[in-house]
Order: structure tokens, then sequence, then C-alpha cells
């Protein structure tokens, strides 16, 4: 009769004790990188864009993400809008924005791209989805008022819409030759992984405001 009871107060502490560890562990973020050729990785494997050595970066650091490449290669802000919410399904946590490149290639006037990455924002947001803005630079070919009125866009988002901002996403890569294909716009696979590894922390911070995931 002892043995019986003895065996039954072991099995309820190891099931509590299962039950407390899998409910210790914490999910993966469903993350969704929401851009443009830069980010989707033009011209790269599929393992060597952003999103995908985004994703082994964070593991490496112990944190768990699932993140989908919703890039799509000649995209503007305003086609990154018009696509939101099959790019973005049901059960995204949070969404890194990288969309502008294109449009300040083309001259588009800053303002529809201010009002589409506004709308972006405040529709992820109004979905409880968190939120990260890469920011982008404009080139020096449309003279220096178009390039204040566009590098403008981002700080200014983020600042309205309390978002954290990485505030030029080809940081480290932009110019050098070495580090970009043939184009020289888009990075190579070396040029992706110093983007990934200047973005990090700030990624993690990000990630860090999102329950249940490491600062």
């Amino acid at each position: 009769m002892h043995i019986v009871v003895l065996m039954v107060a072991i099995m309820t502490v190891q099931l509590s004790f299962a039950q407390t560890s899998a409910a210790g562990e914490a999910k993966p973020v469903k993350m969704v990188v929401l851009g443009d050729s830069l980010s989707a990785g033009l011209g790269l494997p599929g393992p060597a864009a952003f999103p995908a050595r985004l994703q082994k970066a964070l593991k490496d650091k112990g944190i768990e993400v699932e993140i989908t490449n919703a890039g799509v290669s000649g995209d503007t802000a305003s086609a990154g809008r018009d696509r939101l919410d099959w790019s973005v399904p049901e059960g995204t946590q949070a969404v890194i924005v990288e969309l502008g490149a294109n449009d300040a290639l083309r001259g588009i006037d800053p303002k529809i791209t201010r009002e589409a990455l506004s709308d972006i924002i405040g529709r992820l947001k109004k979905r409880g989805i968190a939120v990260m803005l890469c920011g982008m630079l404009a080139p020096p070919n449309y003279g220096s008022d178009y390039a204040a009125r566009f590098d403008a866009i981002y700080p200014d988002l983020a600042k309205a819409f309390d978002v954290p901002l990485y505030p030029f996403f080809l940081n480290g890569v932009a110019a050098d030759a070495k580090l970009n294909q043939a184009d020289g716009i888009h990075p190579t696979a070396e040029g992706v992984d110093i983007i990934v590894k200047n973005v990090l922390p700030t990624v993690e911070a990000f990630l860090g405001t999102i329950k249940g995931q490491p600062s």
C-alpha cells in the first residue's frame, strides 16, 4: 500500500515538473520582414537573405524567432501598403518594415512615401503587432531639398508612433564595392552579414519588448 502511494506521489511530482518546464519555454516570436529587394535578397540564395541570416544570428544568441521573408523586389512603400494584409498574416507578433529605397531611387514625392509608411505602421499597431522601422537615405542626385524631406520621414514616424528605429538599413555597406553586387545597390552575402551584425542590437532590444523574450 505504501509503495502504491509513493509511486503516485512521484508521478504527480514528475507531471507537475513537466508542466512547469513546458510553460517556461517561450514560444518563438513570429516575425515578418516587410521590405523590398534589399531585404528580399535579390541575387542571393534564400539562406543568404537578410531574414534568414537575422533569424540565425538571433538563434545563436538563444533568441527563438520564426522570420518570414515578405520582401518583394521593386516594391515602393505604397506597394508594400497595398499588400500589407496578406503579407502579414494573423498570428504575426512583430514586423520589421524595410521600405522606401525604391521611392528614393525613383524620386517619388516624399509626402507619398511618408503617408504609405504611416498607414503601414498605424494598421499594424491597430492589429496589436509590434513594429520596428528601418530607415533609408535619399541618393544625392535629387538635390538637398529632396534629401532633407525624404530622410526626415523615418525619425519623424518613429517618434510619432513610438516605434524603434534603425536609422539606415545599409549602414556599413552602402557605396562599398566589395560588399555590393555588380549593380552597386544590392548587398552581397558578406554585405548582408554586416547589416545583420549592425542591426542586431536594435532587433534584440525590440524583441525584448515582446512578452516572453529575453531583452
